[in-house]
């Protein structure tokens, strides 16, 4: 018996790839390497390269494979892009989630932990959200991963399907340095990109009614991230009752510019950041109250902001080289 990662060769699901394993929990791969990386995915770990809209490879291959659940981490994850490209956003996170659930179904594969979004909450109004906060999305984005929890609900009533969902914030550093995030919007990579090249790294927008001007976000470290997806996991397959949402967030907010200073202090590189418009779809700041997490999930923040620079600016190095 197996559990399935979609989303598994890239750099969130790479590291709940290897936290399973790490548990001693047999799992198999699911990515159609859009953004994903084969080489992320361990030699010795079943992989099938193909789009999740595709039911009929998905259910021979948990068929195949038995699986008894998926942790659904594959997706379109850009809120910013989602705005002019709604139609791909809505294709692969609300389509694709939909097709993965009929083969599902169809396979007898009654578990599931999706890797939902902060972004589902848009801007709230308040300092600290709980998962009883109004949810409002701003961005095609938000939208489709809020539909992916009601497609969850609607399916566990009508066939018993056990869900929960994960609604995570700003996933930074690495676990490991062969683990890098490569994404070409994330503001990470952006910063280590622009530092290789000799540029100034970008801060979009400095007048969000915040301290600085500049977005705050709760930043959490991937690994911490892919342990709360192993320990949802293991609670699901021993048949224990999950809340339907879970915040996986510190509680504590911090800025662009404070990433920034941290940055200059990890990599020892003097810079002042140029400043450009906001993107569309980026509020202005969203802190997570994480205790329903910590209770049900073992959830911690175990990772400091700096450890999180030094992580992920390890594993951009070796990229680099």
């Amino acid at each position: 018996m197996s559990w399935l990662v979609t989303g598994g060769a890239g750099y969130i699901g790479a590291h709940v790839v290897n936290a399973l394993r790490a548990q001693g929990m047999p799992v198999t791969v699911v990515d159609d390497l859009s953004s994903g990386h084969r080489d992320y995915v361990p030699v010795d770990v079943p992989f099938l390269e193909a789009d999740i809209n595709d039911i009929q490879a998905l259910r021979e291959w948990m068929r195949t494979h038995a699986v008894v659940g998926v942790i659904h981490i594959a997706g379109f994850k850009y809120a910013g892009v989602s705005v002019k490209e709604p139609l791909r956003t809505y294709r692969t996170n609300v389509e694709g989630t939909a097709h993965l659930l009929q083969a599902m179904q169809e396979a007898d594969v009654e578990r599931i932990v999706f890797s939902s979004s902060a972004a589902t909450y848009g801007t709230p109004s308040e300092e600290v959200v709980t998962e009883q906060t109004r949810t409002s999305p701003e961005s095609p984005y938000g939208e489709s991963k809020l539909i992916g929890e009601w497609l969850l609900a609607a399916q566990g009533r009508a066939t018993g399907l056990v869900h929960t969902s994960l609604r995570y914030f700003n996933v930074v550093g690495s676990g490991e340095a062969l683990l890098a995030d490569t994404s070409p919007h994330n503001l990470f990579p952006l910063v280590f990109r622009a530092l290789e090249e000799g540029r100034a790294p970008v801060i979009f927008g400095d007048d969000y009614p915040t301290p600085d001007g500049t977005c705050v976000r709760d930043y959490i470290h991937v690994q911490d991230l892919a342990e709360a997806h192993v320990v949802a996991a293991q609670r699901l397959q021993a048949g224990d009752q999950l809340q339907p949402v879970y915040n996986l967030g510190s509680g504590d907010g911090t800025s662009v510019r404070q990433i920034m200073d941290a940055m200059r202090k990890v990599t020892g590189q003097d810079f002042e950041p140029e400043v450009r418009e906001r993107r569309p779809g980026d509020p202005a700041r969203i802190v997570a109250d994480g205790s329903a997490a910590a209770a049900d999930l073992d959830w911690r923040m175990r990772h400091s902001v700096e450890q999180m620079v030094e992580s992920a600016w390890r594993a951009a190095k070796r990229i680099q080289a």
